[in-house]
This record gives structure tokens, C-alpha cells and sequence, in this order.
């Protein structure tokens, strides 16, 4: 019998945005709903969510929790609960509606310490909570994780710039099983589609790959967007004909390719500290910077080690280093594909940091951005 393919299931803002609309009917009848109905934006479909608990804790405020499920993806917020306490405002509040980060939502330290409730998450609660308030009123909704400090020290939160807890993250109300085998299928017929049309694409390593792409105008027709199976899908798109890949991704994950590392779950292998140290030590590093190199606890970390060093010695390091990481992930690229279909795909990479800033581009990724990005603000001169 052919394999079911693997269970859809919804992201964490929807979760959230179930239990705001729980706590807000309870505010106003005291009915302690089994389920809400709300409407995804995106895709534009209005999905059914259960309500575990829904009770007021006075007068004036009510809390509501549901459970995370993801559906068959290895996600960590499996079954984690989402509170949403509702309260009427005060009367300095003029908005409708106002949104809290509360214990387990993360910090931005990128944006000036707010919660780290993105986009898509508030125009989700805004749209579907304002179906639901009565004109004229006003409230508060504070979104709260429970278990997000303790889950959010298992995930790479931190290296962009998100602290104490889980990011409210998405484009879509949908959580597709990313991590799940059965998803390559879908990844590689997504690629077998767009190759039909499309010479040039573009893998978007992960959410932040997909957001950065979109930043910088890249047209959604060319965008693919990746899991950890870079190695599988470079080589679908040298069978499919492909003339060309650019690698837009987060620098922590894109420099194990240059390590030969094309599965790159930290699972199965995490040597991104040893690919860097051995790059800028062939580069002449002095020893006591590769040393402080390697025993960097992280490779955003790392990074930031080198741009402090350049800065204090008036050198171009993180230019050279990933420089050279860059012209080899294209290179091993380009030759894993030839090896394992025997077709030729011309490669070029992208990279960015924390602060999704474009920081290392190979010579070929340069060229392909510049044939891609539509925006004339965004200076490809790195």
C-alpha cells in the first residue's frame, strides 16, 4: 500500500489566536467554547481549533489555553500549551486592540526588545478578533508559553537576536511537516513544477530564507522553499534541467556545505565551527584568534568574534573567511550535483546573518541576485 502522505498541521499563531477568541467570547457570555472556528488569511480557509480550558479570572479579564499540534512534523512545540488572556482595556488605551508578549514569548533584541509576535501572527489575531468585538469596545490580549523560555534553549532562537522564549514566526496559518522524510516528496514535486517554467531558482533555506527572499523582491515563482535537504534537491534540479541555483539561507546552516555536509539537520551532523576555524586557518588567522574561533559557542558568535577583531585591527577577515566559504559551497555544490546525476547546475550562495542582513555573496550569487531582486534600494554591493 502506498505511504499516507504526512499530516498537515497549523502554526503556533493560529494557536494563539484560538485562545484570544475563546477568552474574548467568555468576556462577553460566559460560554466556555470546545472549539472556535477562525479564518487562516493564509491560505484564505477558516479551520476548526479545539479549546482545552477557557475561565474568567475576574470581572474584567479571561484566560483560555489550547495545545500545539503541528501535525506529523518533529517540532518541538508538539502538544505545548498557548494561553491567551483577554481583558477590557483601560481607558488610556485608544486602540481597538492591543497585543502582549507575555512569559515564554520572545524578546527582539533587534527591534528594540519588542515581543517577537510577527507579522503574520498579528494580522491573524487583529483580523479575526476584530470579526468577534462589539463596537466600540476595547482590549488587551497578552499571549503567554508557558514552556517557551525552557523550549526556546533547544532551538537557534538566540543567533537572530530572540531571547527568553519562542517566537509567534509564519507566513501561514498552515504547519507543513518539514522535518518529516515524506516531505522531500513534496519538496521535490514543488521543483519538478516550477522547473518546468523557470532555468533560475532560488532555495530559501527555511522561514527566514522565504522572508529575506521576499524583502528582497525575489519573484515567488522561482522560490523553493528548503528543509535540511539541500543535497536531494540540488541534485532534482540538475535532473530537471536546471540552469542555475541561488543559496539564500542563514550563514550557521549554509557553511556545512562547505564541509561536504549537504543533510544539514544538527542531528546528523553539526561541525559548523570546525568547517570555519579550518577555513580561516588556511586563510593565515593568527593562532591565538583560531583558537578563540573554536571555542565560540556558537557560529553567530564566531562571526561576531571576527567582525570585532577586523574592527580592532582595521582587517577585511570576515570579507576573506567567508569569502572563501562562499566560493567553496558553490564549488562542492555544483560538483555534488555532478556526481550524483551526472548534469551540470551553476551554483552561487547568499548568506546572512542574525539580523537577516546580506553579508557574504559569492561572485556568481552576486550575479544571480542582481537578476532576481526587483527593489532598487537594496544595495547588492557587499
Amino acid at each position: 500500500m502506498p505511504t499516507p502522505p504526512p499530516r498537515a498541521g497549523y502554526t503556533l499563531p493560529v494557536f494563539a489566536c484560538a485562545a484570544a477568541i475563546a477568552a474574548l467570547h467568555h468576556l462577553y457570555d460566559s460560554i466556555a467554547p470546545s472549539q472556535v472556528t477562525l479564518d487562516l488569511i493564509n491560505p484564505p480557509q477558516s479551520v476548526e481549533i479545539p479549546i482545552e480550558q477557557v475561565s474568567k479570572l475576574g470581572p474584567r479579564q479571561a484566560l483560555a489555553i489550547t495545545r500545539s499540534d503541528p501535525g506529523d512534523n518533529l517540532d518541538l512545540t508538539r502538544h505545548t500549551p498557548i494561553w491567551a488572556l483577554v481583558e477590557w482595556a483601560s481607558p488610556e488605551q485608544t486602540e481597538s486592540i492591543v497585543l502582549l508578549g507575555g512569559e515564554g514569548v520572545g524578546i527582539n533584541r533587534n527591534q528594540g526588545d519588542q515581543a517577537a509576535i510577527y507579522s503574520y501572527a498579528q494580522q491573524l489575531l487583529y483580523i479575526n478578533l476584530e470579526q468577534h468585538l462589539q463596537p466600540g469596545d476595547r482590549i488587551q490580549v497578552t499571549l503567554i508559553l508557558p514552556e517557551g523560555r525552557a523550549l526556546a534553549k533547544r532551538t537557534s532562537n538566540e543567533a537572530f537576536g530572540v531571547v527568553e522564549g519562542l517566537s509567534l514566526l509564519g507566513t501561514s496559518g498552515i504547519s507543513q511537516p518539514l522535518s518529516a522524510p515524506q516531505q522531500l516528496d513534496q519538496f521535490r514535486l514543488e521543483l519538478q513544477q516550477k522547473a518546468i517554467d523557470q532555468k533560475h531558482l532560488v532555495f530559501c533555506v527555511g522561514e527566514n530564507g522565504l522572508d529575506i527572499a521576499r524583502t528582497l523582491g525575489i519573484p515567488p515563482e522561482v522560490q523553493i522553499k528548503t528543509a535540511n535537504w539541500l543535497g536531494p534537491l540540488l541534485v532534482e534540479a540538475g535532473f530537471q534541467g536546471v540552469s542555475s541555483v541561488l543559496l539564500l539561507g542563514y550563514h550557521g546552516k549554509l557553511l556545512k556545505l562547505a564541509g561536504g555536509i549537504f543533510q544539514t539537520h544538527h542531528h546528523l551532523a553539526d561541525a559548523r565551527l570546525e568547517i570555519l576555524t579550518a577555513y580561516a586557518a588556511n586563510l593565515g588567522l593568527p593562532s591565538p584568534q583560531i583558537q578563540s574561533l573554536f571555542a565560540s559557542p556558537t557560529a553567530e558568535a564566531a562571526l561576531q568574534f571576527l567582525m570585532n577583531f577586523d574592527h580592532q585591527t582595521q582587517n577585511r577577515w570576515v570579507d576573506t573567511v567567508y569569502g572563501a566559504i562562499t566560493q567553496r559551497i558553490d564549488v562542492r555544490s555544483q560538483t555534488y550535483i555532478h556526481t550524483h546525476c551526472d548534469r551540470t547546475v551553476q551554483v552561487g550562495s547568499a548568506l546572512f546573518n542574525r539580523n537577516r542582513q546580506l553579508f557574504a555573496v559569492s561572485a556568481f550569487g552576486t550575479h544571480l541576485l542582481q537578476r532576481f531582486v526587483s527593489n532598487p534600494q537594496i544595495d547588492l554591493n557587499l
